[in-house]
């Protein structure tokens, strides 16, 4: 599966994609004019422009897509809960999730989970054997991609979820009745869920770059990558390949803090630049992991949201300047940016339009 790392919007649990007017001026367009167009969607889902406002984010962008802060803390979630037990069965009713076919998904079935760990944006549950003869050291890997998140349940029916009926992609039974759902929302499915013995099995975990937390990832090293990269700093950001963990939120709030374009040439950065860029990096993803760990599943994209600045912000003020923040749309994905922090309080222009702030 290859990694994604462009969210769609997403409204509550519909999903809408953002498509650019032909002119500059409607990629700044304001927030009350996108309320006005999506009326009816909007309405559909119980909130209004007001709404989004008092709780810090535009409508069509909630920043909520699972990053390496948000997968670390579910990894620990899961170290917490479910490790120690042992797995009962594992239901996929959405087979097209399940990648692998060998092991089967029965293999797990009387297995004790050992652990739980993150590769990049992959959450990895490690599975051991509980008795002799028993396979030993499988791991569910788990992506979960634009839309999917996991639901920890006290308490599971114990009938399996219907093939082809609601948004859960496959259920985890532990031996205490308690476990999880693997949930995805929207009808682009992506969520990829993986049995393997080793995890470099999984061919995105295969061509991860360094992890954004490693300390190993120095000022220079980081400077390195970039000037292999040979594109914009956005990009050089999210490709996984390059660094494993960030997307699209915290690209963005990572360039904000450095104060730097997202649009500026990852190879062309002076010293300052790029120790700074290296220090936002660090400083905002510990900080994110901080907040999130011992979190609930439940309220862990909440506390994502409510810890962002510019991402999924366009329209409000940015809490560091007072500027307003500002957006760049493509089909797929947009970005945030503070002018006066970022780019000299320069307004950056639809790239498919006219040459990008350099």
């Amino acid at each position: 599966m290859t990694e994604v790392d462009q969210p769609i919007a997403q409204v509550g649990s519909r999903w809408v994609t953002d498509i650019l007017d032909s002119s500059i001026r409607a990629a700044h367009r304001p927030v009350r004019r996108l309320h006005d167009q999506d009326t009816e969607r909007t309405t559909a889902t119980n909130l209004t422009l007001s709404d989004s406002h008092r709780r810090g984010w535009s409508i069509g962008h909630t920043g909520r897509v699972p990053e390496l802060p948000e997968v670390e803390a579910l990894a620990a979630f899961l170290r917490e809960r479910a490790v120690g037990h042992a797995v009962a069965r594992f239901d996929t009713p959405a087979i097209s999730a399940l990648k692998t076919f060998d092991p089967p998904p029965t293999a797990l079935a009387g297995l004790e989970v050992t652990g739980a760990a993150r590769h990049g944006k992959f959450l990895d549950l490690e599975i051991g054997a509980s008795g002799t003869g028993a396979p030993d050291g499988l791991h569910l890997v788990v992506h979960l991609a634009r839309a999917g998140w996991l639901h920890w349940r006290e308490s599971l029916p114990s009938a399996p979820p219907k093939p082809g009926r609601g948004p859960i992609a496959a259920r985890l039974y532990l031996d205490d009745g308690s476990g999880f759902d693997l949930t995805e929302q929207g009808t682009q499915k992506k969520l990829a869920v993986y049995l393997v013995r080793a995890v470099t099995e999984v061919p995105g975990i295969a061509r991860l770059g360094p992890d954004a937390l490693d300390p190993a990832l120095t000022a220079d090293r980081l400077g390195e990558l970039l000037a292999a990269h040979g594109g914009q700093l956005k990009g050089a950001l999210t490709d996984q390949s390059l660094i494993a963990g960030i997307g699209n939120a915290y690209s963005d709030e990572i360039l904000h803090t450095a104060k730097l374009s997202p649009f500026k040439p990852a190879g062309r950065l002076s010293g300052v630049e790029l120790s700074r860029l290296h220090a936002a990096l660090v400083t905002t993803l510990r900080d994110a992991v901080d907040r999130s760990i011992g979190q609930k599943a439940a309220t862990l994209k909440a506390e994502k949201r409510s810890g962002l600045q510019v991402h999924a912000r366009a329209g409000l003020p940015c809490p560091v300047c007072g500027d307003t923040v500002r957006e760049v749309s493509f089909a797929s994905k947009s970005m945030q940016y503070c002018p006066t922090c970022q780019t000299g309080g320069q307004l950056l222009a639809d790239r498919r339009l006219s040459k990008l702030l350099k």
